[in-house]
This record gives structure tokens, sequence and C-alpha cells, in this order.
């Protein structure tokens, strides 16, 4: 197991492959398990580094609440111990917060920017479909039950029915790998900080001068893609990739498409 000292944390990674270094922010309540679909192919083209967010996995989980440049402090500590300069950085949903973060307040330290299935936060942004929050919000039945529903609207229609060994899965990691009910709070904090107007990152977002990619599963109930063209707008030099058949949770459901688009974006001229 690995470790590094940042920001008054204990932060656990793992490290794979070799070439410029790729940093991966899973979302909130996961840890680095979140990439490991997307992980053997994206080392065959850089050296991964994946983290487990502060409140999460084997990271310490100091009490909260957490914010976004909270997180991201830990991430340039984590880049500070390995000597790194710059790196590429990808975050997920709540990781799309950090990685906002990161690129405002650390501009030198990103080479290369992905938002994936994020939002920039305050009253602008497209919510949660009611469908999704509908959902994610009823507490009926036992916790095993809660989660495959949660996959379910999570993921593109008809994937949980199409893929069930694989659901099962997902869900024997979550029970054997339960989250912490105080970490989890304090990394919702995170998003729930962003809400007001003031707070968002919209407004500083046109201040990001990393190449970057939004992307996004085009079924995305969570968080919808009509944010892809929001942030996109304010960030200016962006482009937007939408993968089909994909819902919130695409580094489960189509790692192969999104590795690909990871992996134009980043070894293009």
């Amino acid at each position: 197991m690995s470790f590094v000292q940042t920001n008054g944390i204990s932060l656990y990674y793992e490290l794979h492959g070799h070439g410029s270094p790729l940093v991966l922010i899973p979302g909130l309540g996961y840890d680095g398990w979140m990439w490991h679909k997307m992980i053997p192919g994206l080392a065959e083209h850089f050296q991964v580094i994946s983290l487990d967010n502060r409140g999460c996995g084997q990271s310490d989980a100091p009490p909260g609440p957490y914010t976004a440049q909270m997180a991201a402090k830990d991430v340039v500590g984590m880049l500070d111990a390995f000597d790194l300069a710059q790196a590429h950085i990808m975050g997920h949903s709540m990781g799309g917060f950090i990685a906002q973060a990161l690129a405002i307040d650390y501009p030198e330290r990103v080479d290369r920017l992905i938002l994936s299935a994020t939002n920039f936060g305050g009253p602008h942004h497209v919510p949660i479909t009611p469908e999704a929050m509908a959902v994610l919000t009823d507490l009926a039945g036992d916790p095993v039950a809660r989660l495959r529903r949660g996959i379910g609207v999570s993921c593109a229609a008809g994937f949980a029915e199409a893929n069930p060994a694989f659901v099962s899965y997902w869900v024997d990691y979550r029970v054997q790998n339960p989250i912490n009910p105080a970490g989890y709070q304090s990394q919702l904090a995170i998003g729930l900080s962003l809400l007001p107007e003031a707070a968002a990152f919209e407004g500083r977002l046109p201040e990001v001068n990393a190449p970057t990619l939004i992307l996004f599963g085009e079924q995305d109930r969570v968080v919808p893609p009509a944010n892809a063209e929001l942030l996109a707008g304010a960030i200016p030099h962006a482009r937007i990739e939408i993968l089909p058949g994909a819902g919130h949770f695409f580094p489960f459901e189509v790692p192969e498409a999104a590795n690909a688009a990871v992996i134009r974006f980043l070894t293009e001229e």
C-alpha cells in the first residue's frame, strides 16, 4: 500500500504505467476503484496516478466539512511529493469540482484538464433530473436494494439489466468496502458549498488556461450532459465529447470508449 503525506493527511494512491503523469480524481463516495476498468488501457500510454480522496477509501477522513479547494491542495501536495511540476488532471463528478479548483488555483500544475460528468455549481447549472433525484433519495428497502436502484438510474437505461454479473460485482465491492458515513457527509459538503452563485466556479472558469476536454455520457441523469455546453462556454480552450449509450458511470459502462477519448485528447499535438 502506498501513502503520501499531504496537506496534513495521509493520502492513498496507486501508480500504474509509464509516461506523462495523469491524475484520476474519483467522485463522491468512491475511491480509486472507480477507475479500475479504465486504468489498464490508460496505463499503456501514461503514468496513471489514482488516488482516494480525503474521507474515502484508505485515505484519512479528518472531520469536515471539506471544500474543493481543500481537496485540490491535497492533490498539489501529492504532486510535490512526487516532484512533479505538472500533470494531466481528470476529475469525475465531485472529482470534477476538485479538478476545477486545481485548474483555477494552481494553473501552473495542470497540463491538460478533463472534466468528466460534472458541472460548475451555482444556480445556472443543469441540476440532477427529477427521475434520478427520486431514486437516489428513496430510502425504502435494505441498503443493497437501494444501491441496486441507484446503479440503475446512474447508468444508461438498460445497462443494469444487460450486465447483471457486473452489477453484482459492483454491489459486492460496495458491501465489502462500505462508505465511511462521516467522510461521505464531509465530501458531500464539497458540492453543497458550490451552490451559492458567489461560490460557484462559473465566474472563474474563464481563467482556466489548460486545454480542456469535457466528457459526458449522453444518458447521464445525475449530471445531465447539457452541463457540457455550459462548461465549454465558460472555459476558453475547451471541447466536448459525448459518449453514446452511457450514463453517469461511464468509466464502468464504456471504459474503452472513454479511454479512446482521453488518449486522443492527451496525445494530440
